[in-house]
């Protein structure tokens, strides 16, 4: 997580810990803002993605739109925290939309 934050601010956004979750077993979400009004939201992907290739962490977008307005996204969010209390969440802002991420094919 720290070295997150701090790959982050290396590349010239700004990211912080909006929440806290469970040491052991919370889930990470990343909010990308472009700071134009528009977000993404970036969850944990399935297990069935992480492949041999020494990535420990593998990522997905948490929608099927490319950007989404605040709103949306802080719906999403709670229904996440009703699910599972635990969960962690990352603010990145960044004009350019970059979110620092392994992503996940999504061939």
């Amino acid at each position: 997580m720290s070295a997150y934050l701090r790959r982050c601010t290396v590349e010239g956004a700004y990211a912080t810990l909006r929440r806290r979750g469970a040491e052991e077993a919370g889930a990470i979400f990343v909010v990308v803002d472009r700071l134009d009004g528009q977000q993404a939201l970036f969850g944990p992907a399935p297990q069935s993605e992480i492949g041999d290739d020494g990535v420990e962490r593998l990522w997905t977008r948490m929608h099927v739109e490319d950007w989404l307005d605040p709103l949306s996204i802080s719906t999403r969010l709670q229904r996440e925290i009703a699910f599972d209390p635990d969960i962690w969440i990352i603010d990145v802002e960044d004009r350019a939309g970059r979110n620092f991420l392994d992503l996940a094919s999504s061939a």
